[in-house]
């Protein structure tokens, strides 16, 4: 019912716009709506990733999502799926779940041994994309899943139900840290401080696990898996060079992830129209989520020539 609302919603919208423009093509709103909310999620957990010192755990979680689409492909051909659309049903949950059980292992495992956490995040990394690997020989000989969509991400392929998904995704992820932000950025800060001050740093830890997890796999299919970790750390780096506290960390942040990602879509739509106009139709198709990354990496050195000037200001 909430799909047939929002396509509805998308077709009122195009028609009030001239034939051929950008929010004319429906498939260029949703992908709009789709990058804004992806933008949204990874802006509001980007500060915390760079503040934690998470950046390989996040990129390890994208990889590990392989054995998590693997694993949905071959459930749903054992339950005699053979639908596209039904794959993806069934991939998605199953994906989901997986990401949440690795990210909470990793935490797990890390707390019980005296491992450095990169260590512990290589062996989970090397064993996920391992176990991806050999399932996905094993269902290799018919194409019932677009993998490069899954790599790199198309958000011009979402659907509305993607994007009722990513929207509570970002009600989630707003809740969450509208109840327990300060009490992430004092666990990551000083743990020991933050036990003193009564903070539940191990919770705090898996929570925050949780919610990161969910925000990699629910993007994927915007952003891509090998992509998707520059999302949430590039913007932040960005920002930690212009910014002199966590409050202008946090919304300087969110709002370099929106404007790479509109800026990213935009440049898109417009280097493959001018293409098509030049070779009157055109082949040039750029995939907007490396668009968004290559962006928002010019920005990140951009902002070490600027960011000394501002703060002496």
């Amino acid at each position: 019912m909430l799909s047939a609302w929002l396509d509805r919603a998308i077709r009122a919208f195009n028609d009030l716009f001239p034939p051929y423009t950008f929010f004319n093509i429906d498939f260029q709103v949703r992908g709009t709506l789709a990058v804004l909310l992806v933008g949204l999620a990874c802006g509001a957990v980007g500060s915390l990733v760079v503040g934690n010192r998470m950046a390989f755990f996040s990129d390890a979680l994208a990889h590990c999502a392989f054995a998590g689409v693997a694993l949905g492909l071959l459930v749903a051909l054992i339950a005699g799926v053979h639908n596209q659309d039904e794959f993806y049903d069934w991939i998605l949950p199953i994906m989901v779940a997986f990401g949440v059980l690795v990210g909470l292992l990793i935490a797990f495992v890390r707390q019980k041994t005296n491992l450095a956490n990169d260590t512990v995040i290589g062996v989970f990394f090397a064993g996920a994309v391992g176990f991806g690997a050999i399932l996905l020989k094993l269902v290799a000989r018919k194409r019932y899943f677009p993998l490069e969509n899954f790599l790199f991400g198309d958000p011009i392929t979402v659907s509305s139900a993607d994007i009722i998904r990513l929207f509570f995704l970002v009600v989630a992820t707003g809740a969450v840290l509208a109840w327990m932000y300060n009490d992430f950025v004092l666990a990551s800060f000083n743990p020991s401080l933050a036990l003193s001050r009564k903070v539940r740093v191990r919770l705090c830890n898996f929570i925050f696990i949780v919610l990161l997890a969910l925000i990699v796999n629910l993007s994927l299919h915007t952003v891509g898996a090998l992509l998707i970790n520059a999302m949430l750390v590039v913007p932040a780096a960005t920002a930690a060079n212009l910014c002199r506290n966590m409050r202008q960390l946090f919304w300087c942040t969110v709002g370099l992830c929106l404007f790479v990602g509109i800026a990213g879509q935009w440049l898109s739509w417009t280097i493959t129209l001018a293409d098509a106009r030049a070779n009157q139709g055109g082949s040039l198709n750029l995939g907007g989520g490396g668009i968004m990354v290559v962006l928002s990496v010019l920005l990140f050195f951009l902002s070490m020539i600027v960011g000394p000037w501002l703060r002496r200001r």
